[in-house]
């Protein structure tokens, strides 16, 4: 079984065309298929001294596995040639275009998974168009009312409650229906993508010390202990509310199959210590199989080919074997 995985550059701007253009120097028995302008493609092959050979795509092409030094690619052009490290509002719809597109091949059964470069989303919001972020905007792409945000390393698996929010705005969020709902596609996710039989999931508390019995704030009393105990009544093995700084320490996470943090910066700081560079972003409860990179755009280092495709090659590699596991089901 072969695999086809789409494969969105991200913002052409920064390191995720020569990311790209790096991952398709081993070749990959699955279908390489990018999803963004030949030219962007060809540039950053140029930039990187990397031999590239672009292989035209249609939905009924053949699936064929993807030679050293080649990729796949279906044509969507920029508004404008892309400079590296220099963001260009006019170029913010192509970026968009290539996730509809890609999201599209998803829900026809085109692609097997997609795989997402970093987007700027500063940029996208300048040209005009409201962007939180990819775990939003595919959700709405698919038709999914609520997702959940994943990133796995080595020996950890952080999901979050709240995505990309104000921090004033992360207590509001937080109801027991949200909880309940969120709680529900991580169970799910872990049992289906990660064959896990009956999931153990750690949950922090929002506020310092778990909010200390009701004086450091009253959620985890009110709001998340209360959601814990119906899912419990569920069969759901649910550890916690615990305070982030002690569920994130060996003995604790030894429990768990996954962590529940509260909020954005609550959980990727100790997730990205352990493993960035290798970890990856899956998002649980689209219809489909989508991976992502632990990083930014690094517009600071984009054209210089001193960008690591380690976690790149980590959510390709992630998206194959879900891939792979959904296809034999």
């Amino acid at each position: 079984m072969i695999p086809r995985i789409a494969l969105t550059p991200g913002e052409p701007a920064g390191i995720g065309p020569e990311l790209v253009v790096k991952l398709a120097q081993q070749g990959s028995a699955a279908q390489l298929v990018a999803i963004a302008d030949p030219a962007l493609l060809r540039q950053a092959a140029i930039n990187t001294h990397l031999p590239l050979q672009l292989l035209p795509f249609g939905p009924q092409s053949p699936v064929l596995g993807t030679p050293p030094g080649s990729l796949y690619v279906q044509a969507v052009p920029m508004a404008e040639p892309g400079l590296p490290g220099v963001l260009n509002t006019a170029n913010a719809p192509y970026v968009l275009k290539t996730l509809k597109i890609a999201t599209q091949g998803c829900l026809s059964r085109h692609f097997d998974a997609l795989v997402t470069g970093p987007v700027h989303k500063g940029v996208i919001n300048d040209a005009g168009t409201p962007f939180s972020g990819h775990t939003e905007f595919l959700a709405r792409q698919a038709g999914v009312g609520q997702v959940v945000m994943m990133l796995a390393a080595k020996g950890l698996r952080v999901a979050l409650a709240t995505t990309h929010l104000p921090l004033k705005d992360v207590s509001t969020a937080i109801t027991g229906p949200h909880l309940e709902q969120v709680i529900g596609i991580l169970h799910q996710g872990l049992r289906t993508q990660f064959c896990i039989d009956s999931p153990r999931i750690g949950v922090c508390g929002l506020n310092p010390h778990a909010g200390e019995g009701g004086h450091l704030g009253r959620e985890e009393l009110e709001i998340i202990e209360p959601a814990l105990t119906r899912l419990r009544t569920q069969g759901f093995h649910l550890i916690g509310p615990l305070p982030a700084d002690t569920l994130f320490t060996p003995p604790q996470l030894a429990r768990c199959d996954a962590v529940l943090a509260m909020y954005h910066d609550q959980g990727l700081p100790v997730l990205k210590f352990k493993g960035f560079g290798s970890a990856v972003n899956i998002t649980l409860g689209l219809p489909f199989i989508r991976t992502s990179v632990d990083h930014g755009t690094a517009l600071d280092i984009a054209g210089s080919g001193n960008a690591s495709s380690g976690s790149l090659m980590a959510a390709l590699s992630e998206a194959i074997q879900l891939a792979k596991q959904h296809k034999h089901e």
